[in-house]
């Protein structure tokens, strides 16, 4: 090893790195289970053994329907994570379905191990995503038509907001099969128990009261 250029060196170790996200399967099909006692467990979820497997564990119909908009932020996110779909076990892979009503916003938020592609389906969405701090925070935001569309880097906090009048509908895929989500305002103002409001007077340079009413609030989960 003490050969080899440094240069060839970093290399390896950026690639190494570039690919630490979800496994590569090992086998041809590994279904997540809950069954503990017969069940492998890989990399978050056991898996069944492949040779009890069925077509019905590679389908997953709750994407189908509509989800409900009746809700303060006027939108509702259906996952199709491991979660929910077993078939997606080590495969690296997920989608949602986001519906809005006119005016719905699916609110400023981060996918910590996936990146995100989404396209609009129904109606015209307003999307943008912010850079890290290395990059001074910039924003990047576009609006979206139907057959459009758009990608939010891995780690990056973004949003989707219908501003048309008319019902909305997008598909969105990730590179990975459970990417992860953190809202922003539910996370720093909803968190449990509750970041202490000197923190977050200092941090967001706010009156202490109107952090305590922040921290007082119902924030809303539309997934």
């Amino acid at each position: 090893m003490k050969f080899l250029p440094i240069s060839f060196l970093i290399l390896a170790l950026a690639t190494a790195t570039a690919l630490a996200y979800d496994p590569s399967p090992l086998q041809d099909i590994c279904l997540a289970t809950n069954d503990l006692e017969s069940g492998v467990f890989v990399n978050g979820k056991f898996c069944k053994d492949p040779k009890q497997a069925t077509a019905d564990d590679f389908v997953f119909m709750g994407l189908r329907n509509p989800g409900n908009t009746s809700n303060p932020l006027g939108s509702k996110v259906t996952q199709a994570f491991v979660q929910q779909f077993p078939g997606l076990n080590t495969l690296g892979i997920s989608m949602v379905r986001v519906d809005f009503a006119p005016g719905g916003l699916n609110p400023p938020h981060f996918h910590p191990r996936g990146t995100e592609v989404q396209i609009v389906v129904e109606g015209t969405l307003l999307v943008g995503f912010v850079t890290s701090n290395q990059l001074n925070n910039t924003l990047f935001t576009k609006v979206l038509y139907k057959g459009d569309v758009f990608v939010f880097p891995i780690g990056l906090i973004h949003f989707q907001l219908n501003i048309g009048n008319t019902y909305a509908l997008s598909i969105s895929s990730f590179s990975s099969q459970n990417p992860g989500l953190i809202t922003i305002a539910n996370a720093v103002f909803g968190a449990k128990p509750p970041i202490s409001a000197d923190v977050l007077t200092k941090a967001f340079q706010l009156d202490k009261k109107v952090v305590e009413y922040l921290e007082a609030q119902s924030w809303y989960d539309n997934n």
